[in-house]
């Protein structure tokens, strides 16, 4: 009897895995057949978030060379290294390119049809375009897998969860904004994926309130500007002139920070790199995990990560510019491992970087408005400006190539962070503001509109209140400012919750799976199993995604980073292999 493997998802995550699968099958593949199903209603490859059916206007949010699906000799995993090329090679793009994300879905597909060729005779693969409902089955037995439109399930000897993104219920303050926006004939559209959104009852002319100022703002600007049929022109200065069409809205935005992410570096690294981890690698992770009281992340996990990102930064000041320091590297490095507290390392950096703009301040970078407060509206619009102008023009200085270490140290600390599980929300959104914003280009845009008058700023700490039939924004960044708007757009994924998931699988789950305080899967880290309310590791079950608390950053690798969902692929597609008779 053939051997059966359910994997639920047939997104990238899910084409990593059979791509591990082909890779690791010539070691562990026991010449027994085995059948893999996917079930996902999206095409194999791109799933729903990368498929090649959405608008040309969305761009990926790397850079063409930053992308690739195939691992290298930097990755720690027991399995072989299959090199295959980067997003930029594949497509014969510029390096530099930012993509459409059609044709990144065609770039996935491509692997996915890569990894069904390298499979050999005896493993075949079948895709089902639809919805998988349920998983049902004894812990000791096989697991039968519930589609929507069949009558009879799939039966499984070993299931796999490598779901991206999902719709989620909305939590008790969307529930109340949404009851308040049907009441009163407004509109609310709550956390979803952007281009799935229905934008149309956003109409032109009107205010619309938007709170988020992350990548699926970005997205939002985009349709509800170019997409709606404005333009851009250069204005002989680097930047554009918007010219509108006449059907663009009016978006009032604010968020936590109340500022945009910053912007993607726009240059090329060179030179040594730093030696990571430094501070925070294996060893303290296990010793961390060793801890028979635990640990929390502010008290035990952020001293590590702020002096790993020191590391990266002032590693690469004293070594790429010299000039702006006053110290010996040697010495610095010495006095700086040594420092017990941040009143020392403070003290040390002031010492030996005399420009402020050289050193390395996270709280300030987390919190640029903190405490800030301008005088009138328009001043805020400004000052906004001139801060999101700044932002692009350092980013875009190869001089202040330390921004470009810390991204190095954001990358090694994330690869460390995995092991730990969920950390919370907070680190992710701070690790994604500073290392995930949006292309350049994307930032002079904002700028353009600003001036255009389409775009305006609110705030950080953004309140939103339903009161007197409207929806009302304001922030404390412009006392006694504040914005009414008939629509009010949440521009943010939602929360990865298994709890609130509309997906019925997960939600049943729910009731037989331990989970994190944020409501993510907990997963055995060696392997990726589900583990039960007992905290036990299912023999039957795995899990991959942003929905558990393995979550990896970013939604790609970047090449040569040792990337950690790559290792994780590798582990659960050997676990797979060995125990369906191989190896």
């Amino acid at each position: 009897m053939r051997h059966r493997l359910v994997v639920v998802g047939a997104g990238p995550r899910a084409t990593g895995l059979l791509e591990r699968i082909a890779a690791n099958s010539p070691e562990l593949y026991g010449g027994r057949g085995l059948d893999i199903h996917l079930v996902d209603p999206h095409p194999p490859g791109g799933g729903r978030i990368w498929r090649e059916a959405q608008s040309e206007l969305l761009w990926m949010n790397s850079h063409a060379a930053d992308i690739t699906m195939f691992t290298d000799e930097t990755v720690t995993m027991e399995g072989p290294v299959r090199e295959g090329p980067t997003l930029h090679e594949w497509a014969r793009l510029d390096g530099r390119t930012f993509a459409d994300r059609r044709i990144q879905g065609r770039y996935l597909r491509w692997v996915y049809d890569r990894a069904l060729a390298d499979l050999p005779p005896g493993i075949t693969v079948h895709h089902h375009p639809r919805r998988a409902l349920r998983v049902t089955g004894p812990a000791d037995g096989r697991q039968r897998v519930w589609l929507e439109g069949r009558t009879e399930p799939l039966v499984a000897d070993l299931v796999v969860l490598a779901l991206g993104h999902l719709d989620s219920e909305l939590d008790p303050e969307q529930q109340g904004l949404s009851a308040y926006a049907r009441a009163h004939g407004l509109v609310h559209l709550p956390p979803d994926f952007t281009a799935d959104s229905d934008l149309s009852a956003l109409a032109p002319g009107e205010p619309v309130l938007v709170r988020g100022f992350g990548l699926a703002f970005v997205d939002l600007m985009v349709l509800l500007t170019e997409g709606r049929g404005g333009r851009y022109e250069e204005d002989g200065e680097g930047g554009y002139v918007y010219v509108p069409s006449g059907r663009e809205p009016v978006l009032y935005v604010g968020s936590r920070r109340g500022v945009p992410y910053h912007s993607k570096i726009g240059y090329d690294w060179t030179g040594p790199r730093p030696p990571l981890p430094r501070f925070f690698g294996p060893e303290e992770v296990r010793s961390l995990l060793e801890r028979p009281e635990g640990y929390e992340f502010r008290r035990d996990i952020w001293p590590l990560v702020e002096k790993e990102l020191g590391f990266a930064h002032y590693h690469r000041l004293f070594t790429a510019h010299p000039e702006r320091t006053a110290m010996e590297w040697a010495d610095f490095e010495e006095k700086y491992a040594v420092a017990g507290s941040a009143e020392e390392v403070r003290a040390l950096v002031a010492a030996a970087v005399p420009d402020a703009r050289d050193r390395l301040d996270l709280a300030a970078l987390d919190r640029p408005l903190e405490g800030v407060r301008f005088a009138s509206h328009a001043e805020f619009q400004e000052g906004v400006r001139a801060y999101v102008s700044d932002d692009l023009t350092r980013r875009h200085d190869a001089s202040f190539s330390a921004d470009l270490g810390v991204f190095l140290g954001l990358l090694s600390v994330y690869g460390q962070l995995v092991r730990l599980g969920n950390l919370g929300s907070w680190w992710h959104g701070f690790f994604s503001y500073l290392a995930s914003g949006p292309p350049g280009p994307r930032l002079r845009q904002m700028l353009a509109l600003s001036r255009a008058g389409l775009l305006r700023f609110v705030g950080a700490g953004m309140e939103v209140v339903a009161e007197g039939g409207v929806f009302r924004g304001s922030s404390a960044t412009v006392p006694g400012f504040s914005v009414t708007a008939r629509a009010l757009v949440e521009a943010r994924l939602p929360d990865p919750s298994v709890g609130r998931a509309r997906d019925t699988l997960l939600r049943g789950l729910h009731a037989e799976a331990l989970e994190t305080a944020d409501g993510l899967l907990r997963v055995d880290p060696a392997d990726g199993r589900v583990l039960g309310r007992d905290g036990r590791p299912h023999p039957r079950r795995f899990a991959l995604g942003p929905y558990t608390d393995a979550r990896t950053p970013g939604a790609f690798t970047r090449p040569r980073t040792g990337g950690a969902a790559f290792r994780q692929n590798d582990a659960v597609a050997r676990v797979v292999l060995r125990e369906l008779g191989g190896g």
